[in-house]
């Protein structure tokens, strides 16, 4: 593909005089080229990579290869309305939900806030939520240009995995374009190009790099890190036993157990988990929540949990490791209190899990345990 791009500028007095300085023509007409071949609108792909340094030709290159196609973030948010409110009439609440915990915004406070109130970082998430849905609404492609520009490097990598994943479930062809080629590998692309080199690349997928956890028990005052991330409170039992996440000496997830008190053989409870914004949409949570999960239950205790978060919930009922103890419901009223103080709500939809996956070795879940909370 070649695109002949012509522009004209006046030839005014300061013109005029910077191009004599340099010895450059004086306005007139300028003509750029930009030679790259693209993937055709037949061939099997959903995710694709246009990269290069700036003024190279990549938006340029996509409106042409790909005319009729969504941009993500062209349309403007509704002002004063909440961003789930920002969605088509057609959708309900739960693919509203889904789309924006698929892009790894996981924070219900923030779907109920405008979008104007957004950190950057939210806002890139929501563009790309509501981008998806349009996209696939219209069964066009989305282009979504300077990817990833706005977001710390972090935010980058694990947002991209987030998009590339949500993308290809609901089968919304994804075309990325920007400077960045650090997330390559994250969102594991069809294809790459290089309109610098004037080169595409077709590539089979490798599957995006693994995140590598540390996991350790802590003291209850690593929640302070993660308060105000949590969908539904700020505070934390202080006798909980807490453990915390970390990838490559950096904080990512937290989780926090209680004794269960009910009927039954000794278990444990689940009280917060919470994932820090730029690590979410890679799973880090349920990865967390497991592996302790897996410590009780070689202790020989059960490990239960109950969860108000649809995208929560979804995934347990994927996993082989959790098993639905109870349906998603409200606790009855006028119990004394009794659902309430077992973790189970009256205000809200609640499920409840109880794992089933793995057990750890006894002596290194002894030796986990047993480590003095940083």
């Amino acid at each position: 593909m070649e695109i002949v791009l012509e522009s004209r500028v006046e030839p005014t007095a300061r013109v005029r005089q910077v191009a004599g300085m340099f010895d450059l023509p004086a306005g007139g007409a300028s003509e750029t080229r930009v030679r790259c071949e693209m993937p055709g609108a037949d061939e099997a792909w959903t995710v694709g990579l246009v990269t290069g340094p700036s003024g190279c030709g990549k938006t340029t290159l996509a409106r042409a290869a790909f005319p009729g196609a969504v941009w993500c973030g062209e349309s403007a948010w509704p002002d004063g309305r909440a961003i789930v409110d920002g969605f088509g009439p057609e959708l309900g609440v739960g693919e509203v939900v889904e789309l924006l915990g698929g892009a790894g915004l996981n924070s219900p406070p923030a779907w109920l806030k405008p979008y104007g109130a957004l950190s950057v970082g939210q806002k890139w998430r929501a563009d790309l939520a509501r981008g998806i849905a349009e996209a696939r609404r219209r069964g066009a492609v989305l282009c979504a240009d300077e990817f990833t520009s706005v977001v710390d490097r972090d935010t980058a990598r694990t947002g991209s995995a987030a998009a590339a994943k949500l993308a290809r479930r609901l089968g919304v062809r994804l075309v990325a374009a920007g400077c960045h080629d650090d997330i390559a590998d994250w969102l594991d692309p069809d294809w790459i190009a290089r309109p610098a080199a004037g080169s595409l690349a077709r590539r089979s997928l490798q599957g995006r790099p693994r995140l590598e956890l540390e996991v350790w028990r802590c003291r209850v005052e690593a929640w302070d890190l993660f308060r105000e991330h949590h969908y539904l409170s700020h505070s934390a039992s202080p006798s909980s036993v807490c453990f915390l996440a970390s990838h490559a000496g950096r904080p990512v997830a937290f989780s926090a157990w209680l004794p269960f008190v009910g009927r039954g053989p000794a278990a444990r409870r689940e009280h917060r988990t919470v994932v820090l914004p730029e690590w979410q949409g890679l799973g880090a949570g349920m990865a967390l929540s497991g592996f302790v999960a897996s410590l009780w239950r070689g202790l020989g205790l059960r490990a239960l949990s109950a969860t108000a978060h649809p995208g929560y919930a979804r995934a347990r009922l994927k996993s082989g490791h959790w098993r639905l103890t109870r349906a998603p419901g409200l606790a009855a009223r006028g119990r004394g209190g009794l659902e309430a103080r077992l973790g189970r709500a009256s205000t809200r939809l609640t499920a409840g899990f109880e794992y089933v996956g793995p057990a750890m070795e006894p002596r290194r879940a002894r030796e986990l345990l047993m480590e003095a909370g940083r």
